[in-house]
């Protein structure tokens, strides 16, 4: 078996201040065909809650591992599977867990600031890895763990659930043949009411039982400022830069993976700029609560538009648009597709008419004569529905080919989460004026801030006054996935990360 030596970590990851904490991992071999796969569930407090039972519900799967820096969360954990008769084994440091021989699989639901280190570890390590979205918290710590799950011949699932979805596979691939003719604009929407996480006043302390400097693992170990109502620490990190990516990372991988995925777009937008702002209220949040961003694809544009206040003041109901709040539209000469959820996709013609729609089971057959769009098509949905069952399937097999998520598909969609909050993050405060001048060359963008100038204004923002942020337009090189001429923004393609807990240049 090969050994990463702890002088090899040293010169692969170029910190001698990391020797004391160096990794030294021996690989595991794959299983067989007929053996049980062995799965250890890293960050369980939210999400990963969801993977242990998701995995406990696979044949031949057993969660035998549990890490998690909270001792509170890691006690109960431990605790939930002692009264199912279970064991398993405890761990607070995921460098301790990937040293066991007695586990094949790490799947990870961290916070987004660990995603992309902990793949590349138990890639390292010889480990299969399922890893939440987005898989990175910056572009380049995406793109290793892309060179770490080819080196090391890992299987590697990205937690984007809808690419294992019978119905929104079978609307897509109806999309890509043509169904409803050229696609003219991917839309993203990701409208999800978010209050305001508090205001405090100077460092909050941390939370009892909780090993932070491990919890900050790359990001700065600054004191906690959170104080929101689901705990100072535990979630409102989505809404602080240095652990979190906003919505646009949070919920809106999903849609933005979906509106790729349609386009079938294999490389970053070209171009790419972003407008926006928290309004509202004034807390300790940082990423904006309103935004739109733009992706300059060639043959049709992908726009996004985050929305975390209501439809109107006072009101608990969402904006939607098309019929849909949380979701994609992607529209086309012939009409138009909705994916409104998680489960399926229903293709429109110019006048809202349901050409089809689909789901699980049979999809039905799209009316005859929709001006254009092709009819009569029926969808198989003989597709691997479940992702966390697809995942195992790939496991077993040792072909990447057979994961409906695959990791490379992961980094290109997390990516196009992340340059728009780089090109937010450089940006400044402009009037309305200003904004509609830089994007009146950009295809729809002039509808799309209209309508975003009207949401602020049912919620009582005057952005003449108040001024959102724009971001400058940034030219991507697609092949390094670099930002051309702007130090600055390249700063935070590839953010600086806090020894012993770093990604290395060379995986």
């Amino acid at each position: 078996m090969n050994q990463i030596s702890r002088r090899s970590f040293l010169q692969t990851t170029g910190l001698a201040a990391a020797a004391l904490a160096a990794p030294r991992w021996t690989w595991a071999k794959p299983e067989g065909a007929n053996s049980d796969i062995r799965v250890a569930v890293v960050g369980f407090r939210g999400r990963g809650a969801s993977h242990i039972s998701g995995f406990r519900g696979l044949p031949g799967v057993r969660v035998v591992a549990l890490c998690d820096v909270d001792a509170k969360v890691l006690a109960k954990g431990v605790a939930d599977f002692e009264k199912k008769q279970q064991k398993v084994a405890a761990y607070t440091d995921i460098r301790k867990l990937l040293e066991s021989k007695e586990i094949d699989v790490i799947s990870t639901a961290t916070p987004n600031h660990w995603h992309a280190l902990a793949t590349v570890w138990a890639c390292q390590a010889g480990k299969d890895v399922y890893v939440e979205k987005p898989v990175s918290h910056n572009v380049w710590e995406g793109r290793q763990a892309v060179k770490a799950a080819e080196k090391y011949q890992r299987i590697v699932q990205a937690g984007m659930q809808c690419r294992s979805s019978p119905g929104i596979r079978a609307g897509i691939e109806f999309l890509h043949k043509g169904g409803l003719g050229k696609i003219l604009i991917s839309r993203g929407l990701c409208y999800k009411r978010r209050d305001s996480i508090g205001k405090t006043t100077g460092p909050q302390p941390i939370p009892e039982g909780l090993d932070y400097d491990l919890w900050c693992g790359p990001a700065p170990n600054d004191p906690p400022r959170r104080n929101g109502k689901q705990g100072s620490v535990h979630y409102d990190w989505h809404w602080i830069w240095a652990t979190g990516n906003g919505d646009l990372g949070n919920q809106g991988i999903h849609q933005m993976d979906l509106c790729r995925w349609a386009l079938g777009a294999g490389e970053l937008s070209p171009r790419v700029m972003s407008l926006g702002g928290r309004f509202g209220y004034d807390d300790d949040g940082e990423t904006p609560n309103t935004q739109i961003a733009f992706h300059d694809y060639a043959g049709a544009p992908l726009i996004f538009e985050v929305r975390g206040l209501p439809e109107k003041t006072g009101a608990k109901n969402m904006d939607k648009f098309l019929g849909a709040g949380v979701g994609c539209i992607i529209h086309c000469e012939h009409g138009y597709m909705v994916i409104p959820d998680y489960s399926k996709a229903i293709a429109y013609d110019k006048d809202g008419k349901v050409l089809q729609e689909f789901k699980p089971g049979k999809a039905k057959k799209a009316a005859s004569g929709a001006g254009g769009a092709a009819s009569g098509v029926v969808m198989d949905f003989q597709e691997d529905s479940n992702h966390f069952g697809n995942f195992i399937k790939a496991v077993r097999s040792r072909k990447v080919s057979d994961l409906n998520g695959p990791l490379t598909e992961g980094h290109l969609s997390s990516a196009l989460c992340h340059t728009p909050n780089v090109s937010y993050r450089l940006g400044q405060r402009a009037a309305p004026g200003a904004i509609l001048d830089q994007i009146k060359g950009c295809r729809d963008m002039a509808e799309t801030f209209g309508r975003f100038k009207e949401h602020l204004a049912a919620n009582g923002v005057n952005i003449d006054e108040t001024k959102a942020v724009l971001g400058p337009m940034l030219t991507m090189d697609t092949k390094t996935e670099l930002v051309v001429g702007n130090e600055a923004a390249n700063a935070l393609v590839k953010e600086k990360q806090r020894a012993p807990f770093v990604v290395p240049d060379e995986v």
